[in-house]
Order: structure tokens, then sequence, then C-alpha cells
């Protein structure tokens, strides 16, 4: 897999998968774009892409003059983008007794529209280099958990805009696939409100509920990732990949 003269724009680079996505598709010598919100977090993440061409812009993900200037950023920075990493997403506890719809509308706006709106503005461009896009998913968007409804109805929402777009880039030669992780240890659980008592618990839990025995890693992710954005990839499309361990096909015993 060679990223070579290729131009990559992650979403939610800042931190976890999106970090690590970052740095993997550094070492195989893309052109990065990175976007999220925490610039500190971003400069940090940009030096170890080094000596990799890193573009950094900031930007909520809501807020739709943000996006349309991380698109028009990039593009007018490496006059061209090849492909798009659809990373940034948000974890919020909450199940149909106790959800509020403020907290539904926030998932949903960050988890769907936000990245339904980001990927209408880099569609035109992508079409012109036949690149790709790559959505970040969950196997919560394939499989049922309590407790977090409306992130799996999000990340439902993902897999079916995967597949949807899929087949609607396809005649112009433009592949869209999803990735989908199991547990993955970053700080996501921690920022969805667990305690850090709760946390290793759930990290410990992890190991009965992944057929591998043990959560992810953040660079398993990205391997992942970068394989659907590679031309090794190249007969692939609308595709939900599961890198989860084989949480997927557990049942409960």
């Amino acid at each position: 897999m060679a990223f070579t003269g290729k131009v990559v724009l992650i979403t939610g680079a800042s931190s976890g998968i999106g970090a690590a996505t970052a740095i993997h598709f550094a070492q195989l010598g893309a052109e990065l774009a990175l976007s999220g919100r925490n610039a500190q977090n971003l400069n940090a993440v940009s030096e170890k892409c080094k000596p990799n061409k890193t573009f950094m812009v900031t930007g909520e993900l809501t807020n739709e003059a943000d996006v349309k200037n991380i698109v028009e950023s990039v593009v007018k920075h490496y006059g061209k983008l090849d492909i798009l990493v659809n990373n940034a997403g948000v974890l919020e506890n909450g199940s149909i007794e106790n959800l509020s719809l403020e907290q539904h509308d926030r998932i949903f706006n960050v988890n769907v529209r936000s990245l339904m709106h980001m990927t209408m503005l880099a569609v035109p461009h992508i079409t012109k280099t036949k690149g790709n896009i790559v959505n970040v998913s969950s196997v919560a968007g394939l499989r049922a958990f309590p407790g977090i409804l409306s992130y799996c109805m999000s990340k439902a929402a993902v897999d079916q805009f995967t597949r949807c777009v899929a087949l609607e880039l396809a005649p112009k030669q433009v592949r869209v696939n999803a990735v989908n992780p199991g547990v993955v240890i970053t700080n996501l659980h921690k920022s969805s409100g667990m305690t850090d008592e709760q946390l290793k618990t759930f990290f410990e839990g992890s190991k009965q509920t992944h057929a591998l025995g043990r959560p992810g890693n953040t660079s398993e992710i990205a391997k992942a990732i970068a394989y659907l954005a590679s031309d090794d990839a190249s007969f692939v499309t609308g595709v939900t990949l599961s890198v989860d361990g084989g949480r997927h096909v557990m049942c409960p015993r």
C-alpha cells in the first residue's frame, strides 16, 4: 500500500483512531489534511507524522460554515483531494427510558449529519481524482446493545449511508466503504461519562465480549482504514468491514 502523492483528509484526527490513522497514512507516504477541534492536539499528531506534509484545519463539524471551510482550505492548499476518512464521532449513554431528545439530536448531528455534509462537499473533488471514502462506523451499527440507543442508531445510519453512496458513486469509479470497530482503547468511552473505575471494568469485560479475548488498539483500525483506501482494495466498495476481534459474531451464553 503506497499513498505517495495522495491527499488524505481525516476528521477527528486529534486523538484516538483518527490520530493513529494519520500517523499510519504518513508512514505510507500520504500528504495529510488533519481536522479536529483541538489545535494543540492536532499539532502533536502532526509532529508524529513528520517528515510528511501535513495541513491542519480546526473546526466544529456541526457548524456548516466550518465544514465548508475545512474542505475548501484543504483543496486550496493541496489543489486536490483523493481520500476522505470520516472518523469524527461521539458516544453518549441513554436508553429509551432515559434518553433526551437533545442527546439524540447531538449524537446524530455529529455522527450522521456532519458526516453527510462533509461527504457532500468533498465528493466533487474526490470524483475528479477518482479517489475514495472510508467512514468509521462501529460494531454498534451491526448489532444491538442496550444503553446506547442513539449511538447504535447513528452508526446503523452510517452503514446504510455507506452502501447508498457507494452505489451512487460507483459509476464515477469512486469507492465508499466503512470500518466497524469493536471496543478500542481510546478516550471515547471516558468522554461518554465513564469513571476511571468503570472504564477499567469495561475494558476488562471486553476480554469476554470479544472472541479474540481483548479489546482492539487504534493502530489495528488504522491499518484496516488504509487497506480500504488503498489500491489493494480497488474492487471493494459498499463494504462494512468488521474490525472487532469477532465481537459481531458473539452471542450471549
